[in-house]
């Protein structure tokens, strides 16, 4: 499946929709209505090499994403692998840029799969490119709500991390 996008203008500084998408525990927020069973792979939760893994519900696909390029405040690129035995190569693609007014910004997400087997690309038909521009869409809109709100979101945290000592 070809990347699919969506975009939603947020009315916050980019610098600040990039912190708080660059941190992999902040996604549970705004991901929750499609993604479940969200666990941190790392006790650092942000920047490059931060990594993740999830099930999105309704396509019964599990995943995992690696954050391995950031350029603060305007780019986050992710890639991942999915489905069964991780056989998916999996790609987000986190874009900020500045907005109509001063203090907007516009944010886009895009996602996108390679599946080579021909199982996968029949499951692809089915929740395909409108399956996930649909819940991409959602996702930033409830983002949108969060960063606008200015309140801290509910974060993944990994068992046993609060005990780790701080250095």
């Amino acid at each position: 499946m070809g990347p699919v996008s969506a975009s939603n203008t947020i009315d916050a500084p980019r610098e600040r929709i990039f912190d708080f998408l660059r941190d992999l525990a902040n996604r549970q927020a705004f991901t929750d209505h499609f993604l479940s069973h969200y666990h941190l792979e790392r006790l650092e939760s942000a920047g490059v090499g931060a990594s993740a893994r999830m099930h999105i519900a309704k396509a019964h696909l599990w995943m995992e994403t690696v954050i391995v390029e950031t350029d603060r405040p305007y780019r986050i690129l992710e890639r991942g692998k999915g489905a069964r035995l991780d056989r998916i190569p999996i790609m987000t693609g986190w874009e900020i840029v500045e907005g109509p007014a001063s203090a907007t910004s516009v944010v886009t997400v895009r996602f996108g799969t390679e599946p080579t087997h021909p199982v996968d690309r029949l499951r692809e038909r089915r929740f395909g490119e409108r399956f996930y521009r649909r819940h991409w869409s959602t996702a930033l809109a409830r983002l949108k709500k969060i960063v606008e709100s200015g309140r801290p979101a509910e974060r993944v945290v990994i068992a046993g991390g609060s005990r780790m000592p701080v250095t």
